[in-house]
């Protein structure tokens, strides 16, 4: 079982997660928990981290105050018997001392690095995780809480998005937690945080916590991975814009990865590629309403279901840039040249459309982005002879329809375009992988939710 950030926000929360643990725990369930950290500690620290290299000590120790004060509360309300609740205050006050120490340095020093960064954004979990340890014990749960590097996850030393090395992992993870397991002992291990062979902390970047989840459960042959989130599943779209929104009972690991990539509050798919390989099934979940089954996410779903499209999103705060040039025209490398400016710059690019002329290129970026996007491809293509014209606009969105029935499924894109069409919404732009999950397009931003609304009602989610 993991549970995110908003399900560990408050003290109250905290003791709700464990009650849920020591439920299934007395149903005789082998429970293994993940914890994220408190909802917003991780982005505090990633800016207090970029911070603290020009900060004074007073600053730092004003953080660390707050971050103390806060996780003392959440023990206050979560944990009721004075022995434990004293003890998880002591480790609470005793890791912040250590985070201060390593922000000190960094405001000493002047410089973070990508390794001192991830030192400094392990400490939301292990600050979060004995809050959840001491509320177990409180319950009379028998439980153990550990570091992801002390559960035994090793990864590479790509700090900031570490990949497991699942061998090593699997034997380290098996010896630490199963002897556990089998004295009927819940391990309460910290999400996001693992280590390289020499013993470094490390992250796994975005979805970490879920990625924790989804490592653990392949190394010990777990028989289902239960995320807990604030939402009763994965929604056919956003309720804001279409109220009738269902949540999906169902769904299959390619068909959640490609929601997760469009902003769906799924899984990451990094998170899903160990438990997809080793076929366990995954549950989102409700924190705030358990006794709802939420969404099921395992192989054979696309099968099990005779829905064509299942989902459409929305993707706001992109910007469309449109590369024109009659040299482009039979250039071998062109393409190239324009990806290649945009990722020296650091810039990842959503979506991509080319006319088969080669005339043109369209992409679509995140909109903060757009000013460093053009500035960058200005400077290197224009008046170079290839490239005639760049022009951007500010003012779209994407749609996305996706749904593993699409495959091979005739005339998807026709009843979308016709939809569309019907509610006078001009498309800007298409593009559609080869494994046929989704169909993306691009319209003006105004047109965003009505376009999610002709979609919804012409494949009639909301009766899913």
């Amino acid at each position: 079982m993991k549970f995110g950030g908003t399900s560990v926000a408050t003290g109250e929360n905290i003791h709700r997660v464990a009650s849920i643990v020591a439920d299934s725990f007395k149903e005789g369930y082998s429970v293994v928990v993940v914890v994220s950290a408190l909802a917003g500690v991780t982005n505090q620290l990633m800016e207090e981290a970029e911070q603290a290299k020009r900060q004074s000590e007073k600053k730092v120790q004003e953080f660390t105050n707050q971050l103390t004060a806060r996780h003392l509360e959440a023990a206050e309300k979560a944990i009721e018997d004075g022995g434990i609740r004293k003890e998880v205050k002591q480790i609470i006050r005793k890791t912040v001392d250590e985070l201060e120490k390593v922000l000190l340095g960094i405001c000493y020093v002047g410089e973070v690095t990508p390794k001192s960064r991830d030192y400094v954004l392990s400490f939301g979990e292990r600050l979060s995780t004995p809050l959840v340890w001491g509320a177990l014990r409180d319950l009379k749960v028998p439980t153990q809480y550990f570091t992801g590097k002390e559960a035994g996850i090793v990864t590479d030393d790509n700090f900031g998005e570490a990949r497991p090395l699942m061998n090593v992992t699997t034997h380290h993870v098996r010896e630490r937690l199963e002897p556990l397991l089998e004295k009927k002992i819940v391990p309460v291990v910290t999400g996001y945080i693992a280590a390289t062979q020499d013993g470094i902390v490390t992250t796994l970047g975005r979805g970490g916590s879920d990625y924790t989840a989804t490592i653990l459960s392949v190394a010990l042959s777990a028989d289902e991975v239960w995320i807990w989130t604030d939402v009763n599943g994965i929604m056919t779209t956003d309720p804001k814009i279409v109220p009738l929104a269902k949540t999906l009972p169902r769904l299959s690991f390619g068909e959640a990865a490609e929601m997760a990539i469009f902003g769906a509050k799924a899984m990451h798919p990094s998170a899903l590629e160990p438990v997809a390989e080793a076929r366990i099934p995954v549950r989102i979940r409700n924190v705030f309403n358990p006794e709802n089954p939420g969404t099921l996410i395992a192989n054979g779903q696309e099968t099990a279901s005779k829905d064509v499209v299942k989902a459409v999103a929305l993707i706001r705060d992109v910007a469309m840039i449109n590369i024109k040039g009659a040299a482009m025209v039979g250039a071998p490398g062109s393409y190239a040249k324009v990806l290649d400016v945009l990722g020296k710059s650091n810039i990842n690019i959503m979506m991509i459309s080319a006319a088969v002329s080669e005339a043109n290129v369209s992409l679509i970026i995140r909109r903060s982005l757009l000013g460093r996007a053009l500035s960058a491809l200005e400077i290197a293509l224009l008046g170079r002879g290839m490239v005639s014209e760049i022009t951007a606009e500010d003012d779209v969105c994407v749609i996305a329809a996706m749904g593993a029935n699409m495959k091979g499924t005739p005339g998807v894109a026709s009843r979308i375009f016709t939809a569309l069409a019907k509610k006078g919404i001009n498309i800007r732009m298409i593009a559609q992988g080869s494994s046929e999950l989704n169909i993306s397009f691009v319209v003006k931003e105004k047109d965003g939710e009505a376009a999610v609304r002709a979609i919804h009602e012409e494949f009639k989610l909301e009766s899913m």
